[in-house]
């Protein structure tokens, strides 16, 4: 959901979780050598170095409705390649374990407590099976027990614990589909749910044919289907076969003890979500004809609502395949989408039409509409509102009193409009108008709370008068998550908390309304995170969890969030780390790591705001560049590397130019307080960080070393659009070639290792952009080394990856960095 507190939508250059493991590839120079036994293998950084990784991780943990109890999930460490490399089908831009139906690349837990808030009572779960897979948790509605999924190697199964003795037993011994989403949801009454279960005497999965029928043909008379880079589509029939068998499935009514109700046909269920009064499904089915140029959810597919008995009551849309949506921003597919249900009530549908044929790049003063159906569904839809912008969710609170959230991308704007679903005369009133880039000014998001269906709906105050706001609390000294109340008939906030220094606490739920009872989550640099209580009216605070740090090695790190200036007077910021016990008259400037990761900004202002807090926790995995702390580096955490193209300019028209003048004036400022050696200073980044470190080795002599991971790097292999830039490569292609690194390898002369998941599935990062920059760059006699990981996708997951990722990085920090001759 983007609310009116968020900063951007999502981007290409998102990093996801993945899985990891190496292979060395490419020729290596004499100064690379190795014995002919280690090319290949895995190798192991240095001890303190591998200590880091392998710290045990903080758990995860959920509140129950009743804001009683935590469920307290244990995380494991990195799983090992054998697990990683199990398996997989990569079909329609999914990725299935064929052997259980489920995500190949998801966590999971291995152990669960519950624990009283007031008095840190324990209670372990018991029952689970042996070296337990534990994920897709959720309470009860009233908060008596807690369903999960347990994976093996059979499948996936429905398990419960109860809150009262912590005893755990399966469901259900009928395996789930959970192929393309989470395969279960509570009904109301606390007994029963509904679940996505695999077919009976379905038989074995279709096998390849051995002789093809015929060519594969796609063809387009005269239609526009542009369409952006998507990684693991179908290619053929065998393909649609395949995509059809994993992703099938017969959805059932399963009771606590095991009952099974079929509910319908089996289908290529993507949604099955029940109606808050337990009498509805909402149930959205995809269906033929399938698209080689597109993932799965823009197949054909019906939106239709189910009675308990799996009859239809309505179908609300059987839309096409959405292959002809314009590639700006802001453009969406025709017909009804974004349907579910009204939290606050029985059984009312809600859903949203584009008003402008879907296309964010047409004029137009009606945007979307939003509309409202009740139960039994057999009239026509009402209007809840009608947006100039794009919708984007509603947070539902009562019958007169709900905020619908709208956006658009060209100008970075945000509103949310408050509504009365039970009176269509009520005139829609605008509560926040703003752009999502400027943190400073954001209002913050509505807490909720679970109403008596179990769903999510705002918390008020008792007289229903007052909401409460929470957000990150940005300022120019970082952020300071706070809570407000908010009065609806005024309009204005009255603080009730803000984190304080020398913490990061950030709000959580509030307990007891009227007693100003506050949960939150609080952190420093040296203490990680847990959870307190805080009594607003009294100041008494109490502390509810006691997890240790795992990295006590990093207790006396110095952080410091630093602030500077571009050459064109836009303010940057970073986080800078100095190892324990560093002093810099003592020791002198440091070798430096710098990680980063560009931005692209509407605005100068927004673009100078401060975006983090220095007193968060100093929290290292295995992507973090903290790693180098204890081995002799300071790291300059995400420089600000903004891009911004105010009014009508595009940021990437002048992208090089603005992240070159970034990087000069991170390291102007890092020599500056005399910690780090001007000529010894290393540049990395990530995907889009990826792309960044090339541009920045290939214009600029700032660095002498890059560390670019599963990044991308010529443009015209995404010629419909990259990042935030919307145009096409023929609309630009001065553009695409300036921003495309690999039209500049023959001016990179700073060694680069180039890493990159040879199973990638993240959009434009195809591995074959590692590949072949390595090529061009090889062959202007760069010295340059590629590490391919067998298995991994955008980001790594094993421990034999992540752990030959750590040694190569230090391997090259040590050789071109820490011990690098002086410059002539």
């Amino acid at each position: 959901m983007l609310s009116y507190f968020t900063s951007a939508r999502g981007t290409t250059g998102l990093i996801f979780a993945g899985t990891a493991a190496l292979l060395l590839a490419g020729a290596l120079c004499p100064a690379q050598a190795e014995d002919a036994s280690e090319v290949g293998s895995y190798r192991l950084p240095p001890k303190h170095i591998a200590d880091l990784i392998d710290a045990p991780r903080t758990p995860m943990v959920m509140l129950a409705p009743n804001n009683e109890w935590y469920l307290v999930a244990n995380l494991p460490p990195l799983p090992p390649i054998e697990e990683v490399a199990q398996p997989e089908e990569r079909l329609a831009g999914i990725r299935i374990n064929p052997r259980t139906h489920g995500p190949s690349r998801s966590g999971y837990a291995n152990a669960l407590t519950f624990r009283r808030i007031e008095d840190g009572l324990e209670r372990p779960v018991s029952g689970l099976p042996k070296n337990p897979k534990l994920n897709s948790f959720s309470w009860s509605p009233d908060g008596t027990r807690i369903a999960f999924i347990v994976t093996d190697q059979e499948g996936l199964t429905l398990w419960s614990a109860k809150l009262s003795d912590g005893k755990a037993k399966q469901v259900s011994d009928r395996h789930l589909n959970a192929s393309l989403g989470r395969p279960y949801a509570w009904l109301s009454s606390n007994e029963e749910f509904i679940a996505r279960l695999l077919p009976e005497d379905r038989g074995a999965a279709p096998a390849e044919p051995l002789v093809p029928v015929g060519p594969i043909v796609q063809e387009n008379v005269g239609r526009k289907a542009a369409a952006r880079t998507y990684q693991d589509l179908l290619e053929n029939e065998y393909d649609e076969d395949l995509f059809t068998y994993y992703t099938t499935s017969q959805l059932a009514k399963l009771s606590l003890e095991g009952k099974v109700k079929k509910l319908g046909e089996p289908g290529i269920h993507a949604t099955c979500d029940p109606a808050p009064g337990g009498e509805y499904i909402l149930v959205e089915t995809f269906h033929k004809p399938f698209s080689y140029a597109l993932p799965y959810y823009r197949f054909p597919h019906t939106i239709q609502i189910w009675d308990l008995k799996g009859k239809l009551a309505r179908e609300v849309a059987d839309n096409p395949l959405a292959d002809q949506i314009p590639i700006s921003y802001a453009s969406v597919a025709t017909g009804p989408r974004s349907a579910s249900w009204r939290n606050d009530a029985p059984a009312t549908l809600c859903w949203a039409e584009a008003l402008d044929g879907g296309d964010g790049g047409v004029e137009a003063d009606e945007r979307d509409r939003v509309f409202l159906l009740d139960a039994p569904f057999k009239g026509d839809a009402t209007t809840l509102i009608t947006l100039g912008q794009r919708y984007d969710d509603v947070l539902w609170g009562r019958g007169d009193l709900a905020l619908v959230t709208s956006w658009w991308w060209t100008t970075r704007n945000v509103r949310a409009w408050h509504v009365a679903p039970d009176d269509p005369s009520f005139d829609p009133e605008l509560v926040v108008d703003r752009s999502w880039e400027d943190r400073y000014n954001d209002p913050g998001q509505p807490l909720t709370t679970h109403n008596e269906y179990g769903e999510s709906v705002m918390l008020t105050s008792a007289d229903g008068k007052t909401l409460f706001l929470t957000g990150d609390g940005a300022s120019p000294e970082g952020d300071r998550p706070f809570i407000d109340e908010f009065d609806l008939a005024t309009g204005e906030s009255t603080r009730l908390f803000r984190s304080e220094a020398p913490h990061y606490e950030r709000p959580i739920d509030l307990l007891d309304v009227e007693n100003r009872i506050l949960l939150t989550r609080r952190e420093s640099v040296s203490e990680p995170r847990n959870y307190f209580v805080h009594d607003l009216k009294s100041g008494e605070v109490k502390q509810t969890t006691s997890f240790p740090s795992p990295t006590p090695q990093l207790a006396d790190v110095q952080k410091e969030l630093i602030r500077y200036e571009r050459a064109d007077g836009v303010q940057l910021t970073a986080t800078l780390y100095l190892p324990p016990g560093y002093d810099a008259e003592r020791d002198g400037p440091l070798p430096m790591l710098m990680w980063a990761y560009p931005q692209e900004y509407k605005s100068a202002d927004a673009a100078g705001q401060v975006t983090d807090s220095p007193y968060r926790f100093v929290r290292v995995g295995w992507w973090s560049p903290m790693l180098w702390l204890i081995h002799g580096f300071a790291v300059l955490d995400d420089p600000a590397m903004p891009i911004v193209g105010e009014g009508d300019e595009e940021p990437n028209d002048t992208f090089v130019e603005q992240l070159v003048a970034s990087a000069e004036a991170a390291v102007e400022e890092v020599v500056r307080r005399g910690v780090a050696d001007r000529g010894r200073i290393a540049i990395g980044g990530h995907s889009y960080g990826a792309f960044m470190t090339a541009h920045l080795l290939a214009h600029t002599d700032l660095f002498r070393l890059g560390l670019a991971r599963s990044g991308a790097y010529n443009r015209t292999l995404t010629p419909f659009g990259f990042q935030s830039e919307e145009r096409s490569l023929w609309e630009a292609p001065d553009v695409y070639w300036e921003v495309s690194p690999f039209m500049h390898a023959d001016k990179i002369d700073e060694p680069i290792l180039l890493v990159h998941g040879e199973a990638d599935n993240n959009s434009g990062t195809y591995p074959l952009q590692s590949e072949r920059f390595y090529g061009a760059l090889k062959g202007h006699g760069a010295t340059v080394r590629l590490v391919m990981l067998p298995h991994e996708s955008h980001s790594y997951r094993a421990r034999e990856s992540v752990m030959h990722v750590t040694w190569e990085t230090a391997d090259w920090l040590d050789r071109y960095v820490k011990d690098a001759e002086p410059r002539p």
